[in-house]
């Protein structure tokens, strides 16, 4: 695995002319050391300013330290369900992300894989502190300049959340938490910093959460790949709910959503591979010509895209997630508890001819393998990735709501997903507990790889287990659980980091 050869002052520059970006041409995005990189020109106009954030939304998906597992948000998103107990390696395949399944790199300090995040979001932070810190000086459209203004706030706010998910202490509603959290960088310099606690850290993502709504407040987007109100809602219902204030995370959650109702079943099995979705809120849109090929989300998590990956390590569900809930709700549909799906697949070839093909025909066979993700086209790792979808903000509003005591109110919203999802959902019928249970076993099943099971065992203050599931022992080598306790749900600081902050960034626990 690659070691780290850089620290936090090799953060670049993310900037693209506005020519480029026209052509959504991949060469736009420059990336190199800040003082390498005139920035007076970057940030001289309103356009150059937009170009920057674009910039941005492109790092969400670029490969980096010529590494094809440092892909942005969509790699980091890979790390921590591989980390999970729902998404299963069945096999090694040729090694991507085991070592992240047997929980080797966040406890090993100078792993590039522990630095990845670390290093990733405040390469965004610091880009997004270039736009929100240099506005004032730039000439042009106010409304162009308050947008990208608007939308820095947001990615600063999301790099910070999950800065701090990473690499402090779960947030304890109720307390204090004066626990060490990461530094807070508000400008774009790169001076030794002190840790800020994990109380501060949230104050300062919702207050920049807070400040992008009244940026881009009437602002329409003209992508997915970009903010409105609706995501900045969105991620303030996420973050009051990690912070348990959950009259606001039910409130932030039912306004994110709207104008987004949920998808039918048949779009639910369609292969979640297009922002097009009704129900998707903010994604990343991938085009061929930005297509990064073994990179890219789909090269890991899709059935059928054909690489030595998938075919040798197709991902897996957890079985006894599976389980718990019937063949009528359309989300086990996409899985196939023998493993061998549709073995035919039908395409149109250019005469509008339909073929059937075999498209599994070279591909590793295992129990519960899913197909909730799937490429338009099997030579072609290109598919659209979701960060947000409406079914998760009713998720959120049906658990705030009943860890509000409001049983009525979340199960109106809870049983609109379900029978959505299953026609023959009676309705919930537990209480208490067990009905928060039955909220988070569907989050569970709703959201499976896409990023969120392993920040929720955090949350919750669960621990990781395996066991009873379809987890190989010879992947896994060993690791079936981690309790809650355990240090590693805190990761190491990287030494780079610690080294070239002069001893102010203080470490994490090591055992």
């Amino acid at each position: 695995m690659k070691k780290i050869k850089f620290n936090i002052k090799t953060f670049a520059l993310i900037f693209g002319t506005s020519v480029a970006l026209a052509s959504c041409n991949s060469d736009y995005l420059e990336t190199s050391p800040t003082d390498n990189v005139n920035q007076e020109m970057a940030l001289s106009t309103a356009d150059n300013l937009k170009a920057l954030v674009n910039g941005m939304h492109r790092n969400m998906y670029y490969r980096q330290n010529d590494s094809q597992g440092q892909s942005g948000q969509q790699g980091i998103i890979i790390m921590t369900e591989a980390a999970g107990d729902d998404v299963i390696w069945p096999s090694t395949g040729n090694n991507w992300y085991i070592s992240s399944v047997r929980w080797l790199d966040q406890s090993n300090d100078t792993s590039s894989y522990t630095y990845y995040p670390y290093q990733f979001y405040f390469s965004m932070i610091r880009n997004a502190n270039l736009v929100i810190n240099n506005a004032g000086k730039v000439t042009g459209d106010q409304q162009t300049i308050d947008t990208a203004v608007g939308e820095a706030l947001t990615y600063r706010a999301f790099s910070y959340f999950n800065l701090v998910q990473f690499y402090g202490k779960r947030y304890e509603s109720g307390k204090v938490n004066t626990q060490d959290g990461v530094p807070i960088r508000l400008e774009a310099d790169e001076k030794p910093m002190a840790r800020a606690s994990v109380e501060d850290v949230y104050t300062q993502i919702n207050k920049d959460l807070q400040l992008a709504l009244t940026k881009l407040n009437g602002v329409g987007r003209y992508s997915k790949s970009h903010f409105d109100v609706n995501i900045v809602k969105g991620l303030l219902a996420r973050v009051a709910l990690t912070q348990g204030k959950y009259s606001e995370a039910a409130n932030y959650a039912k306004e994110a959503r709207a104008g987004y109702p949920l998808m039918d079943n048949a779009a639910y099995k369609s292969g979640f591979n297009s922002a097009a979705n009704i129900e998707w809120m903010w994604a990343t849109i991938m085009v061929p010509d930005q297509s990064d090929g073994f990179a890219n989300f789909s090269a890991y998590m899709s059935r059928n895209y054909s690489s030595t990956q998938i075919r040798q390590a197709p991902k897996v569900m957890n079985s006894s997630l599976v389980k718990q809930f019937p063949a009528t709700d359309v989300r086990t549909q996409v899985v196939d508890p023998t493993g061998n799906h549709l073995p035919w697949l039908s395409t149109t070839n250019a005469q509008g001819k339909v073929v059937r093909t075999n498209a599994y025909s070279n591909y590793s066979v295992f129990p519960y393998t899913s197909q909730k993700y799937m490429v338009k086209d099997q030579g072609e790792s290109t598919a659209d990735v979701p960060y947000m979808r409406a079914a998760e903000m009713y998720l959120i509003q049906a658990e705030a709501l009943a860890r509000l005591g409001d049983e009525a109110g979340s199960k109106a919203v809870f049983n609109e997903l379900q029978k959505n999802r299953n026609p023959s959902y009676a309705g919930a019928t537990t209480s208490g507990a067990s009905y928060i249970t039955e909220i988070l076993t569907s989050r569970r099943l709703e959201l499976w790889g896409e990023g969120f099971r392993w920040f929720d065992l955090k949350r919750l203050g669960q621990g990781m287990d395996r066991t009873g599931t379809n987890q190989s022992d010879v992947v896994i080598n060993g690791l079936m659980k981690v309790t809650e306790t355990d240090y590693r749900w805190q990761w190491q600081i990287p030494r780079a980091e610690i080294n070239a902050s002069q001893g102010l960034v203080t470490q994490n626990p090591q055992q």
